[in-house]
């Protein structure tokens, strides 16, 4: 299941105080769920009898009436890999309470009881029922005693990350939700039956409160809603089921329309984050009852045929939405802007140097540095922009390198370092016709030498362009273009450069740079350090490391949530599906992993550089990891892909 849990909310169509007919309902979304592989399913508040009974819950017909047709729901969940949450009365103690009934292959393992009754407004809960206490006690029921109280959690015995808490409606509304003791004591999937009913603009309170409980507890939350066939005679309920997971929503209903929804909630990201934040207090023992439940985890897998109820994200550093990319391209360029106006500032600086290539990450360099001058009040002009022309230079990005100067009003220096390179060569005894590694980097250890000096010379800063992704493959010269004063791009992957410049471009309303920054984006990436063939680049990066969004996939899952191999292939093979088969993608992970473990010498010692998301691998900051780390377990687990050796 690589830690993924099928988990659905829905809204039965009933009948208000008809029991047989809500039952029958109840179980035929049972059976729909059962064919899905669903893990838990949750149904509405008191929906076996329908919220709006009103003074009916103090019928003894209509209560015992709900307690037969459990047993019915009993029966149907018989021989089901499932544990279902149903709302109904329950009597105990000589008072009614509002439940949640825990059902579990053919078995009532548990009864939640609402805690908080609302009695204001339209609600009027309290003349019918008792909150529930937070002792736990036993009831009779089916010549065995079943466990009764607010804390009670439910634990799979065959997944141990799964642990359920419940709370109904109104507790999750409440300034202390039942569910925070359930998520201190271990629960990371929380389940709500509820009977929330429809007024203007209250669909969009309840999706911001269910969101931020998911997120503030960092657990997966299942909420069902009553819906059609609960009484209007004042209010009107919408049915409005939502499936959260640590702050996103992962499925939503359309309200007024009854039905399942589903969601896949992935067990061990939620176990991840926990894990690292270390403000996430250890488990609380002692204050639960713990009830044992089991899943036939294969039988479900079979049953899920592969699909998956959830988005993965195949580009997960760029934004989907337009405009949320336009507002998140903004805030990463100012981070990096802000970030290199405080160490220019510190250091007295006035100048830069950098060096402009015309590809992707000089030009986003060069953007954030202009952004940070103009911010200081500096004049553009004291930004030193040099190109370096060598073996591999083409035409192309030479002229968009002088054109984005040009455009942007900076002073633009050119300095051959042919003759440099080739006297070097004589020096060491190179063979210039040997365009091996000792070709390439005798290039990238130029360059920086030449923007070092020059930054001497000015009294400048020299303006680190390399972005995560090279840094995470490793695909730097070390002391050579993986070194500088102060890296902006250092923690942008490269998937995300091409959209900031992107954003740049569309947003300059300066029809040259416009231009010139369009063409950029159309360059193949590249080192530019092999000699071009017919003009044209004729070393691309992508066909030598493998395609960057893959990389970044890859990168994002390992560092941001410490995913095994195995389940990273087979999430990109769902991410990427019709892009990249199987084989291409399992190649490039394990050429991602090799180059990973053996690179991280040259992350350890990079300049400082901003921060701007979520993963980065500052060796200061959120990579404190050994250089001489083996990466054998890694390689181990993607064996088990198909079963081929990878080390």
């Amino acid at each position: 299941m690589d830690g993924f849990l099928r988990v659905a909310a829905v809204t039965p169509e009933i009948q208000v105080a008809d029991p047989v007919f809500n039952r029958e309902k109840i179980c035929e979304k049972i059976k729909e769920g059962d064919r899905l592989g669903v893990g838990i399913m949750v149904f509405p508040e008191l929906c076996l009898t329908g919220y709006t009974c009103g003074d009916l819950f103090l019928q003894q017909s209509l209560i015992q009436s709900a307690r037969e047709q459990l047993r019915c729901i009993e029966e149907c969940t018989r021989h089901k890999e499932m544990l279902v949450f149903v709302g109904m009365p329950w009597e105990y103690g000589g008072k009614l309470y509002n439940v949640a009934a825990a059902v579990h292959k053919g078995h009532l393992i548990g009864i939640v009881p609402k805690t908080h009754l609302p009695n204001y407004s339209e609600f009027y809960e309290q003349r019918h029922f008792t909150a529930g206490s937070k002792g736990v006690g036993l009831v009779s029921w089916e010549q065995q005693e079943v466990p009764f109280g607010t804390r009670i959690l439910f634990q799979c015995k065959e997944i141990p990350q799964l642990v359920v808490g419940a709370e109904i409606c109104e507790d999750v509304w409440s300034p202390c939700p039942p569910s925070i003791s359930h998520a201190l004591a271990g629960a990371t999937v929380m389940v709500n039956c509820s009977a929330s009913d429809e007024t203007v603009g209250k669909d969009q309170y309840r999706n911001a409160l269910i969101t931020g409980q998911s997120a503030r507890l960092m657990c997966a939350y299942v909420y069902a809603n009553a819906g059609e066939g609960e009484s209007t005679q004042d209010l009107v309920f919408g049915g409005h089921n939502i499936i959260a997971e640590n702050g996103t929503v992962l499925a939503e209903s359309r309200r007024f329309s009854p039905g399942i929804i589903y969601g896949d909630v992935d067990l061990e990201r939620l176990c991840s984050e926990r894990r690292r934040v270390n403000t996430w207090p250890e488990r609380q023992e002692g204050g639960h009852l713990v009830i044992d439940f089991s899943l036939n985890v294969a039988e479900m897998e079979r049953q899920q045929k592969e699909k998956l109820f959830r988005l993965i994200d195949s580009r997960p550093f760029v934004p989907k939405d337009e405009k949320e990319k336009s507002v998140r391209c903004e805030e990463i360029f100012t981070i990096q802007a802000m970030g290199l106006k405080k160490r220019l500032e510190h250091t007295g600086c006035t100048h830069a140097v950098l060096g402009v290539s015309g590809g992707l990450d000089s030009t986003l360099a060069l953007l954030v540095t202009v952004r940070a001058f103009d911010l200081l009040k500096i004049p553009r002009e004291q930004i030193h922009a040099i190109t370096m022309p060598c073996f591999g230079t083409t035409d192309r990005t030479y002229q968009n390198a002088c054109r984005m100067a040009e455009e942007m009003k900076v002073s633009l220096k050119e300095v051959d370092i042919k003759a440099a390179v080739e006297q070097h060569f004589a020096d060491i005894g190179q063979n210039p016709e040997n365009h091996d590694v000792t070709y390439e980097n005798a290039q990238a250890r130029e360059r920086t030498q030449v923007l070092m000096d020059i930054a001497n010379q000015v009294n400048g800063l020299v303006v680190g362009t390399g972005d995560m992704s090279e840094l995470a493959l490793g695909w730097a010269t070390y002391n050579g273009d993986h070194m500088s004063m102060y890296g902006v791009n250092g923690s942008v992957p490269k998937t995300l450069v091409r959209h900031l410049v992107r954003y740049c471009a569309d947003t300059c309303q300066e029809k040259g740079l416009q231009e010139v920054l369009l063409d950029v984006l159309d360059t193949p990436v590249s080192p530019e350090l092999l000699p071009p063939k017919d003009g044209v680049i004729a070393q691309k990066t992508e066909d030598l490391v493998g395609p960057y969004e893959l990389h970044d996939f890859f990168l994002y899952y390992m560092l941001r949530f410490g995913f095994m191999p195995s389940k990273i292939y087979h999430m990109a093979l769902l991410a990427f599906e019709g892009e990249y088969e199987g084989e291409t993608i399992e190649k490039w992970l394990n050429v991602f992993y090799r180059r990973f473990f053996s690179q991280q010498f040259k992350r350890s010692c990079l300049p400082d550089g901003p921060k701007v998301g979520s993963v980065a691998v500052s060796p200061r900051g959120d990579l404190r990891m050994p250089s001489d780390s083996s990466r054998r377990i890694w390689m181990e687990d993607l064996q088990t892909i198909h079963g081929r050796n990878a080390l």
